[in-house]
């Protein structure tokens, strides 16, 4: 029985990529029956039935490696989070909040700050120290200008890969400077919002040469820390994990407590204030969840 990536899924059709062809694949009622998700991403065990090998059936799906929730992709190797330096002007809490749910979800990580033709090189350079700082690796490239892109596209060789970000950030305009036969429609920034219009309406893998997919998904500009408990925030900052060898309770959450070695790492300048306080916006959000829920 051949096997196939989905590649995109809408309106009960789920387009299968095997070798050359693409087959357009409904769901055997059987998983249907047992309520099994489909997800763009998923590697299908499925069964042609035309004589043109044009449309086939789902019977079965492999095993996932990762299950993201938003975007909802499966079997995802890396994150692609994408900044604007300007138009929109970038996001950090948005950008912490998002890493911290990747990092949850045990995914490597490559930050892309895209639109440095709009900015200075120093300015471009400081608003990727923090994060190079953490231990991230940042590719600054500009999809206007071409620039950057020839390490963007190394960084997604075999790689099943997302771009995620807010709207406007320039994720199919980038995704056509990679390959440009995309022609993705792409939006302009809201002069009234500041924020970008989304143009992504499915999620969809696309096929980056050499060797690389990226996850193309609707843009958004929130997302919820439903998964992550306070006592394991901590550890999805980068920085943080040297530093909290030195707290000196190991329940300590960062906040309030005395002796705790990242904010004595704060302080000293060792740990970024404004990294150090998304945190702790983050971890309030998620103790009065918990609050909420009696625990």
């Amino acid at each position: 029985m051949p096997k196939g990536h989905i590649i995109k899924a809408y309106a009960g059709h789920y387009f299968v990529s095997h070798g050359d062809s693409l087959v357009d694949c409904r769901i055997r009622g059987r998983l249907r029956k047992e309520d099994k998700d489909v997800l763009v991403g998923d590697i299908v065990s499925f069964t042609v039935t035309d004589s043109d090998g044009e449309y086939g059936v789902i019977e079965d799906v492999l095993p996932r490696k990762t299950r993201l929730l938003r975007p909802l992709v499966a079997n995802v190797d890396q994150a692609v989070i994408i900044m604007a330096c300007h138009e929109p002007p970038p996001d950090f809490e948005l950008l912490d909040r998002m890493l911290a749910t990747v990092e949850a979800n045990s995914l490597d990580i490559t930050i892309c700050l895209n639109k440095i033709d709009l900015v200075s090189r120093y300015a471009a350079d400081k608003l990727a120290k923090p994060y190079r700082d953490a231990g991230y690796e940042v590719i600054k490239v500009s999809a206007r200008a071409g620039w950057g892109i020839t390490r963007l596209r190394k960084a997604l060789s075999d790689r099943l890969s997302v771009f995620a970000g807010p709207s406007g950030v320039g994720k199919s305009a980038l995704l056509n400077a990679l390959e440009p036969g995309l022609r993705l429609q792409t939006g302009e920034v809201s002069a009234r919002t500041g924020r970008g219009r989304h143009t992504t309406r499915h999620s969809i893998l696309l096929r980056i040469e050499p060797s690389g997919y990226v996850a193309d998904t609707p843009g958004f500009s929130k997302l919820d820390l439903d998964t992550i408990d306070s006592r394991s925030l901590g550890y999805l900052f980068r920085e943080f994990r040297k530093a909290m060898e030195a707290c000196k309770f190991t329940t300590c959450l960062h906040h309030k407590e005395p002796h705790c070695g990242v904010k004595e790492a704060v302080e000293a300048g060792q740990i970024d204030e404004f990294r150090y306080n998304h945190y702790v916006k983050l971890l309030l959000e998620i103790v009065e969840r918990e609050r909420r829920r009696g625990r």
